[in-house]
């Protein structure tokens, strides 16, 4: 096992090529998942009877509130679950219902939910200084230094209020340091949800047509290329060569939305010869896998040298004002004193936040950090996450469905119905309206299976993506394999419409 300190045995990577086709496999195929029968008792039996409190919550904040919640991944069928507290690797809800906890708030806490040595200087910090000053504080240095230590090609950094912001900043800092005016991002990855970057989301090929509330005209300069096909990464290149050439290409460095299309390593390695080759800055997107596949980043693990990296919830520790922008130094200095590294004035960023780098999210992401190199966390929740998915495999195949399960160390994905593995080819505009209709459908059948996950006491993100942290042993991972195979033994056939006319 050659895991070196990483969250993904380096001997072992996922062949990308097979799990796709395994994924090209399962949306052929009849949808299989919770049968009608079996989602009524959950519905009775648990949400109606022991989650109250929730529903009662939630209904009453619908007044005030649009849907009831303000974060996307709380929107979970049949309604959302409040939840009181969180530690470790479990999550406790407002009726006192306790749930392993595979969400990790969408990633960052790699140590686990509210980690007491992140708290306890939190709440030191509180005591002296408070949450935010709006002028320069000692962890905001510490935290810097930390992470161009530990990140070769993060020379400087920027903290920002959210990886959305630092997703903007980094295509502003690409546009003045090549003066080229293109954006390319991977299809189906998803960079924050600002304008410009909300184009090719969620499946590769949507370009804007999911991008509700946002004009055409601002995707102008924003294009997308399939996952895992330098070819088509190229072929995109060399025809923006001819209308202001690529100023940056953005990269989910396992691939769009945290791997849900996996790539190999040889894709993204290659990716960083192509920008070089194009005059293009390359952008590593490591929101999610920062300091989850290992203190270096997915970078680190891939030996790949990015000109940009965007950072997220990780460097705030969990805690508001999670964002960062890093990179060489000849990139990063269009965020400076506005001169290079000979003194010539340069053109500087627009970039601000009032709440970037407050004492409070650079005292939480400092410790947290530094906690998760001392404790050799990524390794730890890595070996879970295989453990995770082996148990998930087996389970499968005892049930003989056709679900997909595969991770990226302690990103784990059970990919129960495909839903985000359609594309649109919009040479075949014929089929567009029912790749839509069909991952509506499959979406449906996602939020099914996991409002049964959740009624066996297990949270995940839309039923599809589990991560795993260091607080995990591995008689909670064989705990939670059991509680997954209850649900896949109430599994069937469901009558859905599948137009076969996609498949030719």
């Amino acid at each position: 096992m050659a895991y070196n300190g990483y969250a993904i045995d380096a001997d072992h990577y996922l062949d990308a090529g097979a799990v796709t086709r395994k994924l090209d496999a399962l949306i052929r195929k009849p949808v299989y998942s919770i049968k009608p029968e079996y989602l009524r008792e959950y519905e009775q039996e648990y949400f109606d009877k022991k989650c109250q409190k929730s529903k009662e919550m939630t209904d009453e904040a619908k007044n005030v509130i649009p849907g009831g919640v303000e974060h996307n991944l709380a929107f979970n069928y049949p309604f959302p679950i409040a939840i009181a507290k969180a530690e470790g690797n479990r999550m406790v809800d407002v009726d006192g219902n306790e749930y392993f906890d595979l969400l990790q708030a969408g990633g960052p806490t790699v140590l686990g939910s509210n980690p007491p040595e992140v708290r306890d200087a939190v709440i030191d910090l509180l005591k002296t200084c408070g949450p935010s000053t709006g002028l320069f504080h000692e962890y905001e240095y510490k935290l810097a230094k930390k992470i161009t230590e530990l990140i070769p090609s993060v020379e400087m950094i920027r903290f920002l209020g959210s990886g959305t912001e630092a997703c903007m900043c980094a295509e502003r800092i690409a546009r003045l340091k090549t003066g080229k005016k293109n954006i390319l991002k991977m299809g189906g990855g998803y960079h924050g949800w600002s304008d410009m970057l909300a184009y090719g989301i969620r499946i590769p090929g949507t370009k804007g047509i999911l991008s509700h509330g946002v004009p055409s005209y601002c995707f102008a300069h924003t294009d997308e290329y399939f996952p895992n096909d330098l070819e088509d990464l190229e072929r995109k290149l060399k025809l923006h060569q001819l209308d202001g050439g690529t100023a940056a290409i953005f990269v989910e460095p396992v691939g769009p939305e945290s791997g849900t299309r996996p790539v190999s390593r040889e894709f993204i390695q290659g990716t960083e010869r192509l920008a070089h080759k194009y005059g293009a800055l390359l952008v590593f997107d490591e929101v999610v896998t920062g300091f989850r596949i290992g203190v270096h980043g997915a970078q680190g693990f891939f030996n790949v040298n990015p000109d940009l990296t965007v950072f997220g919830k990780v460097v705030a520790g969990g805690y508001p004002g999670a964002g960062a922008v890093g990179g060489h130094k000849d990139c990063m200095a269009y965020l400076g004193a506005g001169l290079d590294n000979q003194g010539k004035k340069l053109h500087k960023a627009m970039c601000g936040g009032t709440l970037s780098a407050t004492p409070l999210s650079t005292c939480a992401g400092y410790h947290m950090i530094c906690a998760i190199e001392r404790e050799n966390a990524c390794e730890k929740a890595g070996r879970m996450g295989d453990r995770l998915t082996k148990g998930l495999q087996e389970s499968i195949r005892r049930h003989n469905l056709p679900f997909v399960a595969f991770n990226q160390g302690s990103i784990c994905h059970l990919d129960t119905v495909g839903t985000m593995h359609f594309c649109i080819d919009w040479g075949k505009l014929w089929k567009v309206p029912e790749v839509l209709k069909q991952t509506g459908i499959r979406q449906t059948e996602m939020e099914h299976m996991g409002a049964a996950y959740m009624a066996e006491g297990i949270i995940t993100l839309a039923g599809s993506r589990l991560y795993t942290s260091a607080a995990y042993t591995e008689e909670d991972i064989d705990e939670l394999i059991r509680r997954f195979d209850r649900v896949f033994s109430r599994c069937g056939k469901i009558d859905t419409e599948i137009d076969k006319k996609l498949w030719k």
